[in-house]
């Protein structure tokens, strides 16, 4: 009799229950003054180490007090909404530049810039036969499965790909940021073609083009997109590509690089860490919700039908019953996040170039109202504000990719920052991270088996 192994057996369910008796009551935390999350109660995270490929700022001091402030970003000491205003200003994509500053510390002149872009051009491409033998012979339906399987089976593709010196591994993650967004595309289509039975294209990337004007051009039957449909890929990109060293993905690319474990193995545990919809897999939560939102309000207008709707997700009485606001709030931002600021006007103008202005105003309407919803129904230790994954759903949407590639996009801008932050655990690092973890556990003596109960 063949096994389901998907099932849920009764016996499962028994055991899980002894797995709940072991709760640790939260009691204990706050009695031993544990940073749960390695976080304190106003959110505030446990130093863990330096680092000067990004930070993140959301207070300023006044009068001696410290008090929320506007949220900043900043890559290698740069505010991102300098870096966005100047390649935006100059009409080109910043990505790339984005990729070369947190790797080297500084921004690119333009000999340096086409120096990055053609290596990454070099090196946009698979393995012969990987497409085929990994990919399609081996698709599932989640692309961030996907890419961590194919990120893993690289490794043995790699002649050295346990050499963990710094040009190696340099060598290592500047492929990886050039190929991710083959992984995830070419996954995709093998998901669609074998399980929706879709035609199954496999376009190559031209090396003429930028790392987002070849996402689109891989990805649409077609091949074809805007300018501007480019630019916002582009400035996704560049806002999503690190978050400083405390946030839980690139915190597992400092904690799994600092064991020595090769540059596939740390990218892949990283990658899982992302796909919880606690962090990248959020956006999808958002769409979700608001698809729900606008199902469920007879008026997208009605500022009091809205409020209703988002007092009822806090009282678990919509969409998931997880009693959430999903895209608002973030563990460090109270009163703005940079990037949902930044992003805010491009989703304002695509919406008006795809005629999609009355849903962007939802947005707006929902990102206004949320906070003080969300005040007045919990317990809050800092602000809340719309955070980038508020809004970066809506526009994928509006770009028309499939929401299986959302958090797969995120992944392709953020393997630029974990990639420098695995070199800077590397360079600076030299310590396995053990944090250490109190016992609570009474005291039991063994009882041999034939006395058991």
């Amino acid at each position: 009799m063949a096994i389901n192994y998907s099932e849920i057996t009764p016996q499962i369910h028994e055991w899980t229950k002894m797995c709940h008796a072991q709760k640790i009551s939260t009691d204990l935390y706050a009695k031993y003054d544990v940073k749960r999350g390695l976080r304190d109660m106003n959110g505030n995270g446990v130093l863990a180490g330096l680092s000067n490929i990004s930070a993140v700022s959301a207070k300023k001091v006044v009068d001696g007090v410290e008090v929320p402030a506007e949220g900043k970003l900043f890559y290698q000491g740069i505010d991102v909404e300098d870096i966005v205003a100047g390649f935006v200003k100059e009409k080109r994509f910043g990505f790339e530049e984005t990729v070369y500053l947190l790797l080297f510390g500084h921004l690119p002149n333009k000999n340096e810039l086409a120096d990055l872009t053609k290596v990454l051009s070099d090196y946009r491409s698979l393995p012969p036969k990987f497409t085929r033998d990994v990919i399609m012979k081996a698709h599932g339906k989640d692309m961030m499965n996907t890419i961590a399987r194919s990120v893993l089976t690289l490794y043995n593709y790699d002649d050295n790909a346990d050499d963990i010196s710094v040009p190696n591994v340099l060598r290592q993650c500047l492929q990886l940021i050039a190929m991710f967004p083959l992984l995830a595309v070419y996954g995709y289509q093998a998901y669609c073609h074998y399980e929706r039975d879709m035609s199954l294209v496999i376009h190559q990337p031209d090396p003429s083009l930028s790392l987002a004007e070849n996402l689109l051009h891989i990805l649409r039957v077609d091949q074809k997109y805007t300018e501007l449909e480019a630019q916002i890929l582009d400035l996704s990109l560049v806002l999503h590509a690190d978050h400083s060293g405390g946030n839980n993905s690139t915190f597992t690319i400092h904690v799994v690089s600092s064991s020595d474990t090769d540059t596939y193995s740390a990218m892949a545990a990283a990658l899982g860490s992302l796909k919880g919809p606690k962090h990248g897999g959020a956006n999808n939560k958002v769409l979700g919700m608001m698809n729900d939102l606008q199902k469920n309000v007879s008026d997208s207008k009605n500022e009091k039908q809205i409020e209703e709707y988002l007092k009822k997700l806090l009282n678990k009485e919509a969409y998931d019953n997880a009693g959430l606001i999903y895209g608002m709030g973030h563990a460090v931002y109270s009163v703005s996040d940079p990037r949902a600021v930044v992003f805010e006007d491009f989703v304002k103008e695509l919406s008006a170039k795809n005629n999609r202005t009355s849903e962007y105003e939802l947005y707006a309407s929902v990102a206004r109202m949320a906070p003080e919803i969300i005040a007045g129904k919990r317990r809050m230790f800092k602000g809340v504000s719309a955070n980038i994954d508020f809004y970066s759903g809506f526009v994928y949407d509006m770009l028309g990719l499939p929401p299986e590639l959302y958090t797969p996009i995120f992944a392709i801008s953020r393997v630029a920052g974990w990639s420098a932050h695995r070199i800077e655990e590397q360079i600076s690092g030299g310590r396995i991270v053990r944090p250490a973890y109190k016992s609570v556990a009474e005291k039991k003596p063994y009882i041999p088996l034939e006395e058991r109960e």
